[in-house]
């Protein structure tokens, strides 16, 4: 038995703009309190966003505003500080 391509979940870096399995992109969500998160297991409530593991896309995604537009929010500086440091440590494209 095959696995079908098309019923696997795919969702688009809000960076670069690449789809790919959900499951190879990283969930960003804002919770009920107005903090954004990294959601690991992707099954927090709230508003979502992807981005690839990508130095690149992190940083776009953050200097850009594409987050906050993605998220419907204003990233405050400590949550962004706390997102900054989280993309350095991911590999380069």
């Amino acid at each position: 038995m095959t696995v079908n391509s098309k019923n696997l979940p795919q969702r688009t870096c809000i960076a670069c703009r690449q789809v790919r399995g959900k499951k190879a992109l990283i969930r960003l969500v804002k919770t009920e309190k107005g903090i954004v998160e990294i959601d690991v297991l992707a099954k927090k409530p709230g508003r979502g966003a992807y981005l690839c593991p990508q130095k690149t896309c992190w940083e776009s995604a953050l200097r850009k505003d594409r987050l906050d537009y993605a998220l419907r929010t204003r990233l405050r500086d400590d949550n962004r500080q706390a997102l900054r440091e989280y993309g350095r440590n991911l590999e380069e494209s």
